[in-house]
């Protein structure tokens, strides 16, 4: 299973107006510990970042699914909050469950075609909250990754 990590890295970058400006981005890293998703952003942070950088947070994200896209316009990625009702045979009450899935798309209506052809389930569920998150890449474990 997948442990996902929220990390923010900050550093010094210069603007379309040649100012040097503070910059603050979020990354979605897997990794096994906290330790190594800060090891593993560090790493892929040096080829894109000149000069200092910190990883100011590492916090570990709740996320059961990932939804990737290959176009090349899929360049943000959406949390999308799912309640899926499950019965209860004994008592025969209806329990609702709540999962925090990442998908990747250009615009909301994309997130959420993306979303239901993810989730071809025979389960029901119903689709509470979708919000644009700030994540400006996903490093997952593996081929792709380290």
């Amino acid at each position: 299973m997948n442990e996902w990590f929220f990390v923010t890295v900050k550093y010094h970058k210069v603007n379309e107006a040649g100012k040097t400006v503070a910059a603050s981005e979020h990354y979605l890293v897997d990794a096994l510990s906290f330790t190594e998703a800060e090891a593993r952003i560090v790493e892929e942070m040096k080829p894109f970042i000149s000069g200092d950088f910190t990883v100011s947070a590492v916090k570990r994200a709740r996320i059961a699914e990932l939804f990737p896209d290959d176009a090349p316009d899929a360049d943000r990625w959406w949390r999308c909050r799912l309640a899926f009702t499950t019965l209860n045979e004994k008592t025969g009450l209806e329990k609702r469950t709540f999962s925090t899935m990442l998908v990747q798309a250009a615009s909301l209506d994309g997130a959420l075609a993306s979303l239901r052809h993810g989730m071809n389930l025979l389960a029901d569920y119903e689709v509470t909250a979708i919000a644009e998150t700030a994540i400006m890449d996903v490093y997952p474990y593996g081929p792709g990754g380290k």
